[in-house]
């Protein structure tokens, strides 16, 4: 497409001008020129023009400009001639080529679109139209995994993931900005859809960790079926990172579809948390138990509330863990022994660690 455009525009100088121009890409063969039968021919002094530091010159009796896109060499535009009337009118041409590429890849960029989407840049009425124009499927399985880094010197995630999804006619790594990056990921149709989300997420984490040495976070939002519903996806990732950071902030993988309590606490009123708080706890009792215990009550739940196992844990006796249960006890009022208790004190904490976290929520 782009060529076709830079195409359209040689011919209308072609028009008006009794000169041969042209550009060749990065490798030196011609992709447009005023002299039509020439595309695709490669100009003998390309190989001088490329290992030329010159961004601008004549070799050969040819006058050149190279085009650089996003610092990135993309093109080089020249003349039949190497006359100052050529020349002059060659940077003019330069200028041109760099803007019609430029708004080429902003109008029909594939990965600008998904962007589009996800930021809510484009109308979704227009979502449909978009997609036949730019050949993407509409109706496919998909789901946006979005991935938060601390920032790195000299090197960006982004690149990473790249790297590990790198076709991009059916995946899509949109950057946001440092620190957040989001994959579009299309799902296979014959495939386990949660497993192959799931081996995704931690290729990602292990491989952020293992080259770049940083700790990664991935949230995940729900599979959609097609384009417009993407930007829903996004959001609930979103969403599964900022719960995430408040009641699990230990876990590197968060799906919103297994946000659990977490997600119904966060939606509750503040003033409620606050009340259900004054409700179970008497006035400074959680805030007297130490590191140690709230150790030993975390160890505790995540044996289901068995005794022995526990203990065995945490090496301790017996008695010294039922000790701490009966002081956890007086303190708070709650036997976690209990069934009921155990079930009242888990939310209380949940509703607490959400208070002193809370964010603000998202739009």
């Amino acid at each position: 497409m782009s060529t076709k455009l830079f195409q359209n525009f040689f011919s209308q100088i072609k028009e008006s001008i009794e000169m041969e121009f042209g550009v060749m890409d990065e490798t030196g063969v011609i992709v447009a020129c005023t002299e039509e039968s020439r595309i695709g021919d490669k100009k003998p002094v390309a190989s001088e023009i490329l290992q030329s530091k010159e961004q601008y010159g004549v070799i050969g009796g040819i006058a050149f400009t190279k085009v650089y896109i996003k610092n990135k060499l993309e093109y080089i535009a020249f003349a039949g001639s190497d006359s100052d009337e050529a020349v002059k009118y060659l940077t003019l041409i330069a200028i041109n080529l760099s803007n019609l590429k430029m708004y080429y890849d902003e109008k029909f960029d594939r990965t600008s679109f998904m962007k589009d989407i996800i930021t809510a840049g484009i109308l979704p009425g227009e979502i449909l139209m978009k997609a036949k124009e730019l050949h993407i499927p509409y109706n496919l399985n998909r789901v946006a995994f979005l991935i938060r880094t601390g920032r790195v010197r000299d090197t960006h995630a982004h690149d990473i993931i790249q790297g590990l999804f790198p076709n991009k006619a059916k995946d899509f790594v949109i950057v946001l900005d440092d620190e957040n990056t989001v994959l579009i990921k299309e799902l296979k149709a014959t495939s386990d859809f949660f497993k192959e989300i799931e081996k995704t997420a931690k290729i990602i984490i292990d491989t952020l960790n293992t080259e770049l040495m940083i700790k990664a976070f991935v949230g995940i939002g729900t599979i959609v079926e097609n384009i417009t519903d993407i930007g829903r996806s996004f959001k609930e990732a979103q969403m599964a990172l900022l719960i995430g950071g408040i009641f699990e902030r230990d876990k590197a993988i968060v799906n919103y579809n297994s946000l659990g309590l977490g997600r119904l606490i966060y939606q509750i009123p503040m003033n409620l948390c606050d009340l259900f708080l004054k409700e179970v706890f008497k006035e400074g009792s959680i805030e007297s138990l130490d590191n140690e215990t709230m150790f030993t009550i975390q160890k505790f739940f995540e044996n289901n509330l068995n005794v022995s196992e526990t203990s065995r844990q945490l090496y301790v006796h017996r008695n010294t863990l039922v000790y701490r249960l009966d002081k956890i006890q007086k303190v708070t009022g709650l036997d976690l022994r209990n069934f009921d208790d155990a079930i009242i004190f888990k939310v209380a904490m949940l509703v607490k660690s959400y208070i002193d976290n809370k964010s603000p929520e998202i739009d």
